[in-house]
């Protein structure tokens, strides 16, 4: 077997980009899309896609508060997948939103 077969795959994870914003919305109701971006590992274009997508499919909702974005997470709503569809997301976001950061926004060592 060589180097290469053994080494472990990187170029996918467990949770979406999708997830991954909602989560940190849920864990900060006014958090930035430029923090957000910084927290995925995407750019901010594509957070603005993501949070676009997740209002318009109902699991979250924006509103200004002065010169912010204040957000309210659905956590009644349900898993879009068939294989899941008849859970709601609010286990998940307890799940993960409970969880505290990395102090410097990197991934843990037993990630």
């Amino acid at each position: 077997m060589s180097e290469q077969q053994r080494a472990p795959r990187t170029s996918w994870t467990f949770l979406t980009h999708h997830a991954r914003v909602l989560v940190m919305i849920s864990r900060d109701a006014e958090v930035r899309l430029r923090d957000l971006a910084v927290g995925c590992g995407v750019t901010e274009r594509a957070v603005q896609a993501i949070v676009s997508d997740l209002e318009g499919a109902g699991y979250l909702t924006r509103s200004r508060r002065g010169r912010r974005n204040h957000y309210q997470v659905a956590r009644h709503a349900f898993f879009r997948h068939p294989a899941e569809a008849r859970y709601e997301i609010d286990g998940f976001l307890d799940l993960f939103a409970g969880l505290p950061p990395p102090p410097d926004g990197s991934p843990s060592p037993s990630s």
